[in-house]
C-alpha cells in the first residue's frame, strides 16, 4: 500500500470515528533475532485483532545485558473505534500509548457503556487469575463474600430499576 493511500485511508477511518495511535512494547528474550522475529510475529498479530484497519512497527536494535536483549517496538495502529484501542491495551500491555488522531473523541453513551464493562470484565478476569493462581486460601475466602455481596447489591439494584 502506498503512502498516500495509507494517507486516505487514516483520513476516512478517523473521520468515521477511528482512531491513529501510536503504541509501545517492550519486547525481551534470551536470542537477539528470536526477539527481532517476534516483533514482525507481534505486527502481524496486531493486523488480526478485531478493529484494526492498518498497523506498522519498527522495533529498535535489540540491547544486550547479561546474557538478555530487550528491545522497544513502535506500532503505529489504526483502528475503527476507541473500544478497539482499548481492547489493544488491555490484551497487551504497551508501556505507553499516543493517541496520533483525532484531537478529540464524541462518543456515544452506550460506546462509553461498551468501554466501562469491557475495562470492569477485564479486571474482573485478572482479579479472579489472581485469587485463584496466587492468593492465599484468606484472600480467596475474602474475595468469595465480596462477590456474593457484590450479588446482592445487584440483585438490590435490579429490584429498584424494575419498580
Amino acid at each position: 500500500m502506498e503512502e498516500k493511500d495509507i494517507d486516505r485511508l487514516i483520513d476516512r477511518t478517523v473521520k468515521d470515528g477511528g482512531v491513529l495511535t501510536m503504541l509501545y512494547f517492550d519486547l525481551h528474550g534470551n536470542q537477539k533475532e528470536a526477539l527481532q522475529k517476534l516483533g514482525v510475529g507481534f505486527v502481524q498479530k496486531l493486523l488480526g485483532e478485531p478493529g484494526v484497519k492498518y498497523a506498522r512497527g519498527e522495533i529498535d536494535e535489540p540491547s544486550e545485558k547479561d546474557g538478555m536483549f530487550s528491545t522497544t517496538l513502535e506500532a503505529k495502529v489504526l483502528t475503527e473505534d476507541f473500544i478497539s484501542v482499548a481492547r489493544i491495551c488491555a490484551n497487551h500491555s504497551p508501556f505507553s500509548v499516543e493517541i496520533l488522531k483525532p484531537e478529540e473523541f464524541r462518543m456515544d453513551v452506550s460506546q462509553l457503556h461498551e468501554i466501562l464493562m469491557f475495562i470492569g470484565a477485564t479486571t474482573h478476569d485478572f482479579k479472579k487469575y489472581i485469587m485463584e493462581k496466587v492468593a492465599t486460601a484468606e484472600d480467596r475466602e475474602s474475595y468469595k463474600r465480596s462477590l456474593e455481596q457484590r450479588i446482592r447489591m445487584g440483585e438490590k439494584l435490579m429490584r429498584k430499576g424494575a419498580e
